[in-house]
C-alpha cells in the first residue's frame, strides 16, 4: 500500500475570518469554493505549494474541540518552509503572533508555532 498526503480539513467558527487568514495571511490560493445549502455550510478548497490541499468548512454552531498541542487527536498542522525567519517576519508584519523558534533535538531543524483564528496550532518547519 502506498499513501500520500491529499488534504487536511478544518472547521472554522468564523468562515470569513478563517478564509481571510488562510488566503490573505498565509497566501494559499483558492481551488474551489461552494455553498452547500442543504448543510448551511461553505466548503473552500485551498492549494498548498506541494500539491496538497486544505479544506475549510463552516457549519452552524460547530461544537468546540480542544486544540492545545497535547489534546487527544490531531496535534497540529505543519508547513514546510525554506527560510523560517523570512516567513516569521512576513507573518508578524501581518499581525500574527509567532512563538520563539525552537530546534528539534533529533533532526536539528528549526520550527515554531502560531495559531489560526480558531486557535488551531500551526507549525512552521524549516525543511532546508
Amino acid at each position: 500500500m502506498q499513501l500520500s498526503f491529499h488534504h487536511a480539513a478544518i472547521i472554522a467558527s468564523d468562515y470569513a475570518a478563517s478564509k481571510r487568514f488562510y488566503c490573505e495571511v498565509l497566501g494559499l490560493s483558492v481551488i474551489a469554493e461552494h455553498y452547500r445549502a442543504e448543510r448551511q455550510s461553505w466548503k473552500l478548497d485551498l492549494a498548498l505549494a506541494d500539491g496538497g490541499q486544505l479544506e475549510l468548512f463552516s457549519f452552524p454552531d460547530p461544537p468546540a474541540r480542544p486544540s492545545r498541542p497535547e489534546a487527544c487527536g490531531l496535534r497540529h498542522l505543519a508547513f514546510a518552509v525554506a527560510d523560517i525567519d523570512a516567513v516569521i517576519a512576513e507573518l508578524e508584519s501581518k499581525g500574527v503572533e509567532v512563538e520563539p523558534v525552537r530546534v528539534d533535538a533529533y533532526t536539528t531543524r528549526r520550527f515554531t508555532f502560531f495559531k489560526d483564528p480558531d486557535g488551531l496550532p500551526l507549525e512552521l518547519y524549516e525543511a532546508g
